[in-house]
């Protein structure tokens, strides 16, 4: 008994709508529960009037008879059709969901300071930073990225989006000084946090890039850190910035206000809150590394569990179902011509 269940919970799984199928004696039924329809006498008189009772009392033999056993395959069919019969695809394991993914950029003034490498030009430390991570943006397709920048105070440029190409056209647009001078990383920490409140969990991701201080802001970064903690937001904090000094035509000339002036102390104890990591970046090159390093460990895609997708076969019954029809209606006029 329970096996004859199980083979019949199989049969109408292979169907989306399988109540469908209770359609199948319909036409049966009605000829057995409805009365017939008679007439007194005839509504039209024709010369051949012989002929077409003669079909029609024909019976199950004949091309009659054919037909209506065409007719009953045909409804069938119709019915399957109708009852959506669906095959298992072979097993696929789809990709899951991409990181909810903040980038924090430094647009204080020290960050004009000119004393990276880039295609065999020294460039600002904002114009190597960019050169990065445009090429870091290319990388992470199926995250939701947002650009927030920070200087005296801190803006979201970008809320998170699949748009990467929006988030590099406010990238390349960022100039420093347009967040103020000064360096609000707690701040910049709290709001890239408010961003990711409302995001999945386990997908909260604040990237923060600056070469400077705190010296403003109404957030300490401790404290900003103890709020992403508790929101579960990973914070991965990237010190940048050469050796300083001054640049005369290219030429790098030692100077008494390009000396570093970086709290890795304090920018390492946010990521170890936050159960992040932290960098320290000289050069671009080195930049370039920590930003694969971090596409490492914050994988974009991973497999998901794997799923056999339903195809759809109703197109066969259905096609079947109008090929008789068509046949059935054929079969008679050919009889009587």
């Amino acid at each position: 008994m329970s096996e004859g269940l199980s083979a019949l919970r199989e049969l109408f799984d292979l169907f989306a709508w399988p109540w469908w199928l209770l359609a199948l004696p319909l036409p049966w039924l009605a000829r057995r529960l409805l009365p017939p329809r008679r007439s007194a006498s005839a509504a039209l008189k024709v010369p051949f009037d012989e002929r077409l009772d003669a079909i029609a009392t024909q019976g199950g033999g004949g091309a009659g008879g054919h037909a209506h056993v065409l007719a009953w395959l045909a409804w069938g069919l119709l019915c399957i059709a109708a009852a959506r019969p669906q095959q298992l695809g072979p097993a696929i394991a789809p990709p899951q969901v991409g990181r909810d993914l903040m980038l924090a950029v430094d647009l204080s003034g020290s960050m004009s300071e000119e004393d990276m490498a880039l295609g065999g030009n020294v460039v600002d430390r904002l114009t190597a930073a960019k050169a990065v991570l445009a090429d870091f943006l290319d990388r992470r397709a199926g995250d939701r990225i947002g650009l927030l920048v920070f200087g005296q105070r801190a803006y979201t440029l970008t809320p998170l989006t699949l748009d990467r190409d929006s988030v590099r056209d406010q990238l390349r647009d960022s100039v420093v000084g347009l967040a103020g001078r000064e360096t609000a990383i707690g701040d910049a920490i709290g709001l890239a946090v408010k961003r990711l409140r409302t995001q999945p969990a386990e997908q909260r991701v604040v990237i923060l890039l600056t070469d400077g201080v705190n010296t403003a802001g109404a957030l300490t970064p401790i404290k900003a850190a103890e709020l992403a903690k508790n929101d579960g937001v990973r914070v991965h904090t990237i010190a940048f910035g050469g050796e300083g000094g001054l640049s005369v035509f290219g030429f790098r000339l030692p100077g008494p206000g390009g000396e570093d002036e970086i709290d890795e102390t304090t920018l390492e104890a946010v990521a170890k809150t936050t159960g992040g990591r932290f960098f320290r970046a000289r050069d671009t090159e080195t930049l370039a590394g920590i930003y694969a390093e971090i596409d490492r460990i914050e994988p974009v895609q991973r497999p998901g569990q794997r799923v056999r997708p339903r195809i759809e076969r109703y197109p066969w019954p259905l096609a079947g179902a109008l090929a008789l029809s068509l046949l059935a209606f054929a079969l008679p006029m050919r009889r009587s011509a």
